[in-house]
């Protein structure tokens, strides 16, 4: 019984991991970013070169922010997402962004 809900704890959070955090926003919030973006932020969905502002409206706000080390003088920031079960923390999403954008998300 443990392995089922481990299971369908771990496929909800891949599945549904933003519409867990997502915040709320008004269409006239988002009307000003491209409509693709808007797109992935109202299926809660991010996608690579998105800004921290989009990933927040998509996701909601990460449960940690690492501030890493410039790489040839751009900022660099690590978010990470979490999703908790009965057991504890079952599965992370890692989101990495360079200069401001989105460059990488764990699977």
């Amino acid at each position: 019984m443990k392995n089922a809900i481990l299971i369908v704890s771990v496929l909800l959070f891949f599945l549904q991991v933003g519409c867990a955090k997502s915040i709320r926003y008004s269409a006239d919030e988002i009307k000003d970013f491209p409509p693709s973006i808007q797109e992935h932020i109202k299926k809660g969905e991010v996608a690579l070169g998105m800004t921290p502002k989009e990933v927040r409206y998509a996701w909601g706000a990460p449960d940690s922010i690492r501030n890493l080390e410039p790489l040839d003088g751009k900022t660099r920031e690590e978010w990470i997402y979490s999703a908790k079960g009965v057991m504890g923390v079952i599965a992370t999403r890692l989101l990495l962004f360079l200069d401001g954008k989105l460059i990488y998300v764990s699977r």
